[in-house]
């Protein structure tokens, strides 16, 4: 199982980006999104667990971000709109089955795509 990310780049406050991280192999029950800014541990950003469609976001990216996977591509996304500059960071896609309880942390998740670069500029 691998996990691809891409879309990152440098944009302006306010722009907006689609990371997407491409899937091969099982499908699991949760995919995720976490980010490592400079200087600072790797946060939950957004997941998606299949069982019931459910969704869940940090509260720093709720109402800006959105997470979404095409079944039939095996592909992540993450849209994201009106940018700030304190989501510059690392984007790290993740695949696994965590426990209900565990969905927001990275110890659930077992294959993690190797990060796709946000910079965003004031």
């Amino acid at each position: 199982v691998q996990l691809q990310a891409s879309g990152g780049g440098l944009v302006q406050a306010g722009d907006s980006l689609r990371l997407t991280c491409a899937a091969s192999g099982r499908t699991f029950g949760s995919y995720a999104w976490f980010r490592q800014a400079p200087g600072k541990a790797r946060e939950f950003v957004a997941a998606i667990r299949l069982n019931g469609n459910r969704i869940y976001y940090t509260d720093s990216v709720k109402g800006r971000f959105t997470i979404s996977r095409d079944k039939f591509k095996n592909t992540l996304y993450l849209g994201m709109n009106s940018l700030k500059p304190e989501d510059t960071a690392v984007y790290y896609c993740a695949a696994g089955d965590p426990i209900l309880s565990a969905v927001r942390a990275s110890e659930g998740y077992r294959v993690w795509g190797q990060g796709t670069l946000v910079t965003v500029s004031s």
